[in-house]
């Protein structure tokens, strides 16, 4: 269920990166937007996995939340900080040059 939620909202946060860039950029920023997205969330994952597999077993803490699950959670909260600081610098640029 938890790789469920973490690709639903990976998949939200990748069509709202896109419409984002698409208005103020265009269709080429966009699909790079997505892109981004894209690779940020496979190494990130591979990463996150190697960290697991060290603090985890493969069972992990039920079997609802084994060590995939706990991998991918990992990652939506590195991902959520990392995009919160790259989207607020942008916001905070555009709202200097007002």
């Amino acid at each position: 269920m938890v790789p469920l939620i973490v690709f639903y909202l990976h998949i939200v946060g990748s069509a709202a990166a896109f419409t984002r860039r698409w208005q103020d950029e265009g269709v080429g920023e966009g699909i790079l937007a997505v892109f981004f997205v894209a690779l940020i969330f496979f190494v990130g994952w591979g990463m996150a996995s190697f960290v697991m597999k060290i603090f985890m077993a493969p069972e992990g803490l039920g079997e609802l939340f084994d060590r995939d699950s706990a991998s991918l959670a990992l990652l939506t909260l590195l991902e959520s900080v990392f995009y919160y600081y790259y989207l607020r610098s942008e916001e905070s640029e555009l709202a200097g040059q007002e």
